[in-house]
């Protein structure tokens, strides 16, 4: 057999991106060429991975089994250039952290107090997003790691290590009906405006329970939406607890609200990234700061 990692890398991107044309545009490529490394994927192997009868490429039981282990093999060799990127490199002169805007940041005042004290040369680039944001300013190298909470499926070249997990409160505003409502039903919700996450990027926001909602890409504009009486919201704890809610929130029972509320928060780099000796201090200070 003489399959490529570019063969399987268009093979897995097609499956993601759901058609051979997205994945080209991914890559960079014509799409004639992520055709052709798959059909010589296809005839390396010695059957189909996609049925094409269909609209859009749709994978064969056995093109499901070798997505699995494209997968496989690719995160394997990414992670074979991560260590050999650790072991050549020496202590860098910038980095970018990309940071969820809900985690906590007074949590991370001591730590980069603490990071310019030890390396008074690095410099520092901070941005700040949502999880898609994140995900992608990694994904396209904008920034070296993240710290973001996690809410669904990452991509494949992407790696996460969970440190954290919080929790959503259901909050109003003092003067809102839903405030003298302590177990709000569902039915009780849909009756009001719900303020929404979503990312700045303009992907697929968050799934909402009212049929009533505005999309805000910021908790703390949500709070503070919130408490101006617009509407209700499902928003970290730390940020209904901050001081500059205080009088202004009330905490409602979820009781009702199906979905799991516990949100768990992660470091976040590419698998084929290697992590200098600054980097890898920075990210096991930051994980002994949440454990």
């Amino acid at each position: 057999m003489n399959w490529t990692l570019d063969q399987l890398d268009a093979f897995v991107l097609s499956v993601q991106q759901g058609s051979f044309s997205a994945a080209a545009r991914k890559l960079g490529k014509a799409q004639s060429r992520v055709s052709t490394a798959i059909a010589n994927l296809e005839a390396d192997l010695g059957f189909e991975l996609f049925n094409r009868d269909a609209r859009l490429p749709v994978l064969t039981p056995l093109g499901e089994e070798m997505y699995i282990e494209a997968q496989a093999v690719l995160s394997q060799c990414q992670r074979l250039q991560s260590r050999a990127l650790t072991a050549s490199d020496g202590e860098e002169l910038a980095l970018t952290i990309a940071i969820d805007e809900a985690v906590p940041i007074l949590s991370l005042d001591s730590f980069f107090g603490e990071v310019s004290q030890r390396f008074p040369l690095l410099k520092l680039t901070i941005i700040n997003g949502s999880q898609d944001d994140i995900a992608k300013w990694i994904e396209d190298k904008t920034a070296d790691f993240g710290i973001l909470f996690h809410l669904k499926s990452l991509s494949y070249d992407l790696e996460l290590e969970i440190i954290s997990q919080f929790k959503h409160a259901l909050v109003v505003s003092v003067d809102h009906p839903l405030a003298k409502v302590p177990v709000p039903t569902h039915a009780q919700l849909n009756q009001y405006r719900q303020l929404v996450i979503r990312n700045r990027l303009g992907g697929k926001p968050e799934k909402s329970i009212s049929v009533q909602h505005w999309y805000v890409d910021s908790y703390y504009h949500i709070s503070g939406l919130v408490g101006n009486g617009i509407g209700w919201a499902l928003v970290p704890e730390h940020i209904v607890n901050d001081q500059w809610n205080t009088g202004k929130l009330v905490k409602l029972s979820s009781q009702h609200i199906p979905d799991s509320l516990i949100v768990e928060m992660g470091i976040v780099k590419r698998l084929d990234k290697g992590k200098g000796p600054i980097m890898s201090w920075m990210i096991t200070a930051i994980k002994k700061l949440f454990k």
